[in-house]
């Protein structure tokens, strides 16, 4: 190893424990330990190291191809503690006012949302929904009432059907009077119980 290969290792091993120092004051962070369960607190842990580990022996595969020496270490030693007295207190104001600032991106991205895409579709569809419920509404009013005049215009015209009926009726022996009787008795009953139904379900359809 020569001696320019030597020092950019130590620079690298220096930079790569002032990293390790700012990552582990960003992990601890952001892992709340107080309020995370053991077992999981203990696998974060672990990836962490090896993930750390990782990255620092592929940054030494760069600069000098993966030899490992003792004074690497010490130069890893030396950037974390540097790291822990120069600079862990004006990383760990940015790193404050970074989450501050990203919290209070987000924040106003959700009003915004909120403001210009949520709520006016909302109100859209509750609108279309009211214009929809209104016309359903307003349609059976019209088919009601159309069917009122249709049923009174049907009544004026079979009157002389009704008459001419009696008068038939009146021709009968009275058993087939009382049959006859009974069978449209029965039909009554059933077509009133078909337009009380639909009336009612209709009703109740135009309530919700």
């Amino acid at each position: 190893m020569t001696l320019s290969t030597q020092f950019y290792t130590m620079l690298a091993m220096i930079s790569m424990g002032s990293f390790f120092g700012a990552s582990l004051d960003t992990y601890q962070r952001f892992l709340k330990r107080g309020s995370r369960s053991k077992i999981l607190v203990f696998i974060n842990d672990i990836l962490f190291w090896l993930l750390h580990g990782i990255i620092i022996f592929y940054v030494l595969f760069l600069v000098n191809y993966g030899e490992v020496r003792l004074y690497l270490i010490l130069a890893i030693l030396c950037g974390f503690a540097a790291y822990q007295a120069l600079i862990k207190g004006i990383y760990l104001r940015i790193l404050e006012w970074g989450i501050s600032f990203l919290k209070a991106t987000w924040s106003l991205i959700k009003r915004m949302f909120l403001f210009f895409i949520y709520r006016p579709i909302k109100a859209i569809i509750f609108l279309i929904f009211t214009i929809l419920l209104g016309i359903g509404r307003f349609a059976w009013v019209l088919v009601k009432g159309i069917g009122i005049v249709l049923l009174w215009v049907l009544k004026i015209i079979w009157y002389p059907f009704t008459l001419l009926a009696k008068g038939i009726l009146l021709l009968l022996p009275k058993t087939w009077i009382t049959i006859l009787q009974r069978i449209f008795h029965s039909t009554t009953r059933i077509w009133n119980k078909i337009v009380h139904f639909v009336q009612d379900y209709m009703k109740k359809f135009f309530k919700k």
